[in-house]
């Protein structure tokens, strides 16, 4: 990828676009265009023709989205598919207009179905029901991957989809209502711990396994494949390569911070898939290795979000 290819971030000031711009720095890439939601509002058609053709770049990084945790998945799945789709189709549509030559689309591995053997392999994609918990933003981020490869196979651009694992750092969501499972039990367990509580009460059972990547090294990863893609427009898996428990990363959580009390298990409330570990074969044989561990990941997280304590959304 040319250093001097004008570049546009969209979503810079989320947790995933943030972590791509400070990696685009760190790499030398200076022509670096963005906007804010205020400046550009991307479910309007006419703004986003508008901005591409003003702006005119060669890369898109696509890390805008409406994300959010379970609960917000169950209670607001029209959301979830129409926001989404509404983003992804009109950046699309503006860059294949606009002549941008590469397209990075940043997926999710909600899209494998519930029950796919693990560790989840790409070819994975589309054999079995989704997790109903989150089947609205699935079937968003399951369409924006399969149009983006359509418009590379037609000749567009050259397309490069990313599917993560779950993730957390810098900007990441905390707001109760809506974050994902790391922020939400560090932002409970935080709070428990510094206001002297003696108990926490956590969602499920426990009993889910999940992996967890900083998203500095996921933004590595992918700029990585942007510089060099070898696998053309299948998806390629990024993860951190083994995964735990809820309650083991609730343990985790609850030792890093401080607290000491007891640790309630509300089993009425939903689990979602039973387990989510990525085979990241294709990343890792461009190279890609995690660089920060998940504990140390985690103490940095904590210390991030007590430092700038309470709800807030990246």
């Amino acid at each position: 990828m040319n250093k001097r290819a004008k570049i546009y971030v969209a979503g810079h000031r989320g947790m995933v676009g943030s972590a791509i711009l400070r990696r685009l720095a760190a790499d030398g890439y200076e022509n670096i265009v963005t906007r804010t939601r205020a400046e550009l509002d991307l479910s309007r058609q006419d703004d986003v023709d508008s901005f591409f053709a003003a702006e005119r770049p060669e890369v898109v990084f696509l890390a805008a989205a409406m994300v959010g945790g379970i609960m917000a998945n169950m209670t607001s799945p029209a959301d979830f598919l129409y926001r989404n789709t509404q983003i992804q189709n009109n950046v699309m549509n503006a860059s294949r207009r606009r002549g941008v030559k590469k397209f990075v689309f940043l997926g999710s591995s909600c899209i494998y179905p519930r029950d796919c053997p693990q560790p989840i392999k790409e070819e994975y994609f589309l054999t079995g029901p989704f997790e109903p918990t989150n089947e609205g933003y699935a079937i968003a981020k399951i369409s924006g991957m399969k149009l983006c490869a359509y418009l590379a196979a037609e000749g567009a651009w050259e397309c490069v989809s990313v599917i993560p694992c779950n993730l957390y750092g810098p900007g990441d969501n905390f707001d109760p209502g809506s974050s994902h499972v790391m922020a939400a039990l560090v932002k409970r367990f935080a709070d428990a711990a510094d206001a002297g509580h003696e108990r926490v009460v956590c969602w499920g059972t426990g009993t889910p396994r999940r992996e967890f990547l900083h998203v500095d090294d996921l933004a590595r990863g992918i700029m990585m494949l942007a510089e060099n893609n070898p696998y053309g427009n299948q998806p390629v898996n990024i993860g951190y390569g083994s995964d735990v428990t809820i309650k083991e990363l609730a343990d985790i959580i609850a030792r890093e911070t401080g607290f000491g009390g007891e640790i309630i298990w509300d089993a009425a409330k939903p689990d979602g898939m039973p387990r989510k570990l990525m085979d990241a074969t294709r990343a890792r044989n461009i190279g890609f290795v995690p660089e920060i561990s998940l504990e140390g990941g985690i103490r940095m997280f904590i210390d991030d979000y007590r430092r700038f304590p309470g709800p807030r959304k990246g």
